[in-house]
């Protein structure tokens, strides 16, 4: 069932919530751009995690230690485009970056402090569900999203009928620079865009079908999930498999962002979020085909830019700090067991990662690995996908660290 979402007055309209009956339209408080938790297993000897509203303080961040891979050989029969992650101990989090500001890169304080994960072996989909791959699974299921579900009069006491459109969030950008401190200013809530129709009733995916899947809310990832014998990965694993093996490297692929001048993601380039200032530099305006870009170590494309993954963890920023305060490795954690946003306390998020097409060291850098976004469950954009994940069989799991 759709969830209750966030409504604001129109695209222009102050990040407060206002009365539905006052809208002139119906947007989700969205995060997937500005968008930024995990009940956990630890040994016998760790403090359980206490589910709380207040803010746990940060501890200093810590160095990296390097990842110690299982080296148990992987399952034998790969599964169709997916690729085997061995699992193991690492470090997880992120350090500050030297260019921290005030509405891009300081957000990473809910990425600290770094500390010590363990996970089990899992296969991973080398590349996000794309169009093609999601059309198989409606055409099978007849299955609609929620961006194609008009939303009940229920759910939005008092808002006018014909504000009750089956619609999603698209990237709107103005013609003229922007502060960047109010996202509503580029994005709308467009009538009959989804995922078959990403910019609006006026687009569709016709020739699209190597391109990510979007406009998926966290349920529609959950069914096409369960439908493929899979599931989502969790946020350890998801970083885990972006990093490729390598630790405490700012990218999925190393420590420059342009490695010889060359482009590794799909990121903006112009000045955000001006419309026209981003001219394709790195070989795309707007989303990419998957698997345009090199792989990582573990040969997964897009971990960072494109579109954001959606997790299965709640978010809760202080998570990683409760960690640190339970101390020694995580084992497998899942995530907290309720989430929390002190910038919106009722609403209902999980994790998201990787950043996207819209990304950008003016904004959102969260094409960084180990940084982290946030979605309500409800909530499906245009630069928003998933992949998905498999256990191995637990005796192909190494012993404990």
């Amino acid at each position: 069932m759709r969830k209750k979402k966030t409504v604001i007055k129109a695209a222009q309209a102050a990040p407060t919530r206002a009365p539905l009956r006052l809208t002139v339209g119906i947007i989700v408080l969205l995060v997937g751009i500005v968008s930024w938790e995990t009940v956990t297993t630890h040994s016998s000897k760790a403090k359980p995690i206490v589910a709380a509203s207040s803010p746990v303080p940060l501890l200093p961040t810590t160095n990296f230690i390097p990842t110690i891979p299982n080296t148990t050989p992987p399952p034998t029969g790969t599964p169709d485009g997916m690729a085997w992650i061995p699992g193991g101990e690492f470090s997880m989090g992120v350090q500050n970056a030297p260019d921290m500001n005030d509405v891009g890169m300081q957000a990473t304080t809910d990425s600290q402090p770094i500390h010590r994960v363990y996970v089990n072996g899992f296969w991973i989909d080398r590349t996000d569900v794309t169009n093609e791959e999601f059309a198989k699974f409606v055409k099978a299921t007849r299955y609609v999203t929620v961006a194609e579900r008009t939303p009940r009069a229920e759910d939005f006491p008092g808002a006018p009928p014909e504000n009750l459109v089956a619609g999603s969030v698209v990237f709107s950008p103005p013609d003229h620079p922007v502060q960047l401190n109010n996202h509503f200013q580029w994005w709308t809530y467009a009538k009959g865009a989804n995922w078959r129709h990403p910019l609006g009733p006026q687009s569709d995916i016709k020739g699209k079908e190597k391109y990510p899947v979007v406009h998926i809310a966290y349920e529609d990832a959950l069914v096409y999930a369960e439908w493929a014998g899979k599931r989502l990965p969790t946020e350890a694993e998801w970083e885990f498999a972006a990093r490729g093996g390598l630790s405490g490297k700012p990218f999925v692929w190393g420590d420059q962002f342009r490695p010889d001048g060359k482009w590794m993601a799909n990121t903006y380039q112009g000045r955000f979020p001006v419309n026209g200032t981003d001219k394709g530099a790195d070989g795309f305006i707007g989303i990419a085909p998957v698997a345009q870009y090199p792989s990582n170590g573990y040969g997964l494309y897009d971990m960072a830019g494109n579109v954001w993954q959606w997790t299965a963890d709640w978010y809760r920023p202080d998570y990683y700090a409760r960690l640190a305060v339970v101390g020694g490795v995580a084992r497998n954690p899942q995530g907290p067991p309720t989430p929390y946003d002190p910038a919106e306390p009722g609403e209902k998020k999980k994790v998201h990662r990787g950043g996207s097409f819209l990304c950008t060291d003016q904004y959102c850098s969260r094409y960084i690995v180990g940084t982290r976004g946030k979605g309500e469950v409800s909530t499906g954009t245009n630069h928003l996908g998933f992949r998905c994940v498999k256990s191995g069989a637990v005796s192909d799991q190494s012993a404990s660290p």
